[in-house]
């Protein structure tokens, strides 16, 4: 009987390991493979050339600029996409004032609210990044240079994507837009289903709107936050999209804006250097593995169950 079981389970399980062996291992390995050859990428002649694809890397200004610039996107766009996430599901769950009959409320029109945040979601990436590619224009037609020559600041004419100092800055604002609003419906559920008992114990025992949050909802959410951080770590790592269409160059004005996977595709397509190009991939994967082993190391806590 336990033979025929172990058949069962190997009989459903070899077919759909296999296309993930097929379709996800086997580009891993192969990428790992062609990082230590000279292959071009445009032909099938290459030959083994050891870690010198490597040491290039720890040799190219470009590669510490690009990973610096991805370590930056790391730490701020998280931090900022989920705490503005958790702020308006907050406030559109339990910031709103009292209602007769109700201990907490959201603000009014919060179901309206949800389908504003939520609607960058629905825009593919590339009509994103044109729509503020144009928005940041320096010229006459540049939305927020106009705005700011609408109330007064004539003076106040940044450059934007064209100022080194900004441009990434510009970058990550945009990232933030996109996808500020998938969390809020996302942490918006989760505190939906938050019991009410919870909140009212609270306000019974004199506990503020700033109390809750970190003693209740936090705590009950953590581990939706801690899944998101890692998403975002991601899309943070890669940002290929937006660089490619918004900045300068792309990746400028001097590399301000280079990141891994953009250098990456510059490394493959415009120069030929396959095998440069898949070191590069090596080490973002490195990079995306040691950052998703730290997030999920320092967000162990007790799982909170209700």
């Amino acid at each position: 009987m336990q033979h025929g079981k172990y058949r069962f389970i190997v009989g459903f399980l070899a077919l759909p390991l296999a296309i993930y062996a097929v379709f996800v291992i086997s580009p891993f390995v192969q990428a790992i493979y062609y990082s230590f050859t000279d292959w071009t990428g445009l032909s099938s002649d290459y030959s083994w050339v050891g870690l010198e694809n490597y040491d290039r890397l720890l040799d190219d200004e470009i590669f510490w600029k690009a990973l610096r610039n991805n370590l930056l996107l790391l730490l701020v766009l998280p931090l900022v996409t989920l705490g503005l996430g958790l702020f308006f599901a907050f406030m559109l769950n339990v910031g709103g004032k009292r209602r007769r009959g109700a201990v907490i409320a959201g603000v009014r029109g919060s179901g309206f609210y949800k389908v504003v945040y939520f609607f960058p979601q629905v825009l593919s990436i590339a009509i994103v990044a044109v729509l503020f590619r144009y928005a940041y224009e320096p010229t006459e037609g540049g939305a927020l240079n106009g705005f700011l020559r609408a109330i007064g600041l004539d003076s106040v004419q940044p450059l934007w994507l064209g100022d080194p100092d900004l441009a990434l800055w510009c970058v990550m604002a945009v990232m933030v837009w996109c996808n500020v609003g998938f969390y809020v419906v996302l942490f918006s559920a989760g505190m939906s289903s938050i019991p009410r008992d919870f909140y009212e114990a609270a306000l019974l025992d004199g506990a503020n709107r700033f109390t809750t949050f970190f003693r209740i909802t936090l705590p009950l959410l953590w581990d939706t936050v801690q899944t998101g951080w890692i998403y975002m770590g991601i899309i943070a790592l890669d940002s290929f999209a937006v660089v490619q269409i918004m900045t300068i160059g792309p990746g400028g004005p001097d590399y301000s804006t280079e990141v891994l996977s953009f250098y990456l595709y510059t490394k493959s397509f415009r120069d030929g250097q396959a095998g440069q190009a898949t070191a590069l991939g090596v080490a973002l994967l490195i990079v995306t593995l040691i950052f998703a082993g730290i997030v999920m190391r320092l967000g162990r806590r007790e799982r909170l169950e209700f």
